[in-house]
């Protein structure tokens, strides 16, 4: 899972970094040479919707999204389990429900063989099927998250299904981005390392 999550996030980055760079480009080529790229606004649109699907995915792993938990921690642990089977259950219809949706979008535009409004008349058919695979890959996450969840509520392991699907507390927060500072520290000085050497050669 944590594999997925890191090459889902350097898609969304890598995405975003691309049109921002393609933006710096419009923004220049109009200021100084009055040209346009026609279309470098359509790219944000179609970027901003794949980026939204990997985005859910992406909090989905790491159980990001926005939970009203003021007074979950202060519950039983039984009724803890059970709000928390219920949250990814909802989010497993959720998406399931967003996929179907977003699949009969895409068959209408097979059918009207539809194309952006735009200079470059874009077929719909491309960015929306990849709207759909980014929306398929959630629904499946969502759809495997809620399957977890049933099946520790249905062996009753409520200590397995409070720590995997219980929202993020502060603490649990802050040793996260604690360990991440020091993974990221490890990495610059292993970095380092071989350069010092070869210095210490000299």
């Amino acid at each position: 899972m944590k594999r997925i999550e890191q090459l889902a996030s350097l898609a969304f980055g890598g995405m975003f970094l691309l049109l921002s760079m393609l933006i710096a480009v419009e923004t220049l080529l109009r200021k100084f040479f009055k040209v346009s790229l026609q279309g470098v606004d359509e790219l944000s649109g179609y970027a901003l919707a794949v980026g939204a699907t990997l985005a859910f995915t992406i909090a989905l792993f790491g159980r990001a999204h926005m939970r009203i938990d003021i007074f979950h921690e202060r519950l039983p642990a039984r009724l803890q389990g059970l709000l928390n089977w219920l949250s990814a259950l909802f989010m497993t219809g959720l998406g399931l429900f967003m996929a179907w949706v977003c699949l009969n979008v895409v068959r209408e535009t097979l059918d009207y063989g539809s194309t952006s409004q735009t200079p470059w008349a874009t077929p719909l058919i491309y960015p929306q099927g990849v709207w759909l695979a980014g929306l398929s890959v959630f629904a499946l996450v969502a759809l495997g998250y809620g399957l977890r969840a049933s099946w520790l509520l249905a062996r009753g392991d409520l200590a397995a299904l409070n720590r995997e699907f219980n929202p993020k507390g502060v603490s649990e927060e802050l040793k996260a981005e604690l360990e991440d500072f020091a993974q990221r520290q490890q990495q610059a000085n292993d970095g380092m390392t071989p350069a010092l050497a070869g210095e210490g050669a000299k």
